[in-house]
């Protein structure tokens, strides 16, 4: 067991790296990951769904109840900010409609799980990056939908019912599921040593989601690599940024602050890569742009956590 904890403790220091391991090589190997299709994807980011409902706590849905105005904030930058900088990108370079369907679903995602330890890393505001996460979370199988039909429906066919369905199964009935098993065993010994490798699955079953696309698609990266790229670092970046500047605008402590932009710039980008793949199947750049963005906001949230630590660090100098 200790054994099995230190690697899920290594994976989690190491998720950006090991991520980045796994696409090179099931680039290189494309077969590898090619059992990773379909129903396979969906119940392997199921399971990192129900890891994270297993983290949450009674005390976590307290925070919802206790500070209704920081977490309504939240929610409206995370499904403003990323979603129309995403559509402002489609349409000032004109993207093709793979990679404009990819970068609008990616902005359209709820925030991404691993945010909560960044917000840790930069001493941000945990509770409240908990909450956010949780709140955005619960809104996807509406917000997402919706936004994508409305951003990108005229130009590229939605099924936003689908897109609905398919969120509902990923996310809400996993995570309910995860908060019950926390509720009714949390006090069970060793329960909280599962809980303890949970962190090491999650990044396993990314890392499987990511190679799966790239066995998949991988051939086709390099038809419009850079330019896939640089749309995911500037909408990555500029969601960094404008989640910065609207708790600045709306006078949040630093530490709120610096949480509110990891928010908004790392998205569930792992749940916009499985419902590319299912929904947008004749578009396979939209799963490559989320797949990338999987690995790029796993590097980036954890350069912006460093970045911030760096500020404090010299402020006390």
């Amino acid at each position: 067991m200790r054994f099995l904890l230190a690697c899920s403790a290594w994976l989690s220091n190491w998720t950006a790296p090991f991520i980045i391991a796994v696409a090179a090589l099931s680039f290189v190997i494309p077969g590898m990951f090619d059992w990773v299709r379909g129903d396979v994807q969906t119940c392997i980011l199921g399971s990192i769904m129900l890891t994270m409902g297993m983290t949450l706590t009674t005390e976590d849905f307290r925070i919802l109840a206790q500070r209704p105005l920081d977490i309504f904030i939240g929610a409206v930058a995370q499904y403003t900010i990323m979603p129309l900088l995403a559509f402002s990108l489609v349409y000032f370079f004109g993207l093709p409609k793979g990679i404009a369907a990819g970068l609008i679903l990616v902005g359209c995602s709820p925030g991404g799980v691993s945010s909560n330890i960044m917000s840790l890393l930069c001493r941000g505001d945990v509770a409240y990056s908990v909450g956010m996460t949780t709140a955005s979370t619960l809104l996807a199988p509406l917000m997402t939908p919706l936004l994508v039909l409305w951003l990108a429906g005229e130009s590229i066919d939605v099924d936003a019912m689908g897109l609905f369905r398919s969120i509902l199964l990923v996310t809400l009935l996993p995570v309910a599921t995860g908060t019950l098993c926390n509720w009714l065993f949390s006090r069970k010994p060793g329960y909280q040593t599962v809980c303890r490798l949970m962190p090491g699955l999650a990044v396993l079953g990314l890392a499987c989601i990511v190679g799966g696309v790239v066995s998949a698609h991988g051939a086709r990266f390099f038809e419009s690599g850079v330019l896939i790229f640089f749309c995911i670092f500037l909408h990555n970046g500029l969601g960094y940024l404008m989640g910065y500047l609207a708790g600045l605008g709306t006078r949040m402590s630093k530490p709120k602050r610096r949480t509110l932009s990891i928010e908004v710039g790392m998205q569930n980008a792992g749940l916009a890569t499985v419902l590319a793949g299912r929904h947008f199947p004749m578009l396979p750049e939209a799963a490559i742009v989320a797949a990338i963005s999987c690995v790029w906001h796993s590097i980036s949230g954890t350069l912006i956590a460093a970045i911030f630590s760096a500020v404090d660090k010299l402020r006390k100098k």
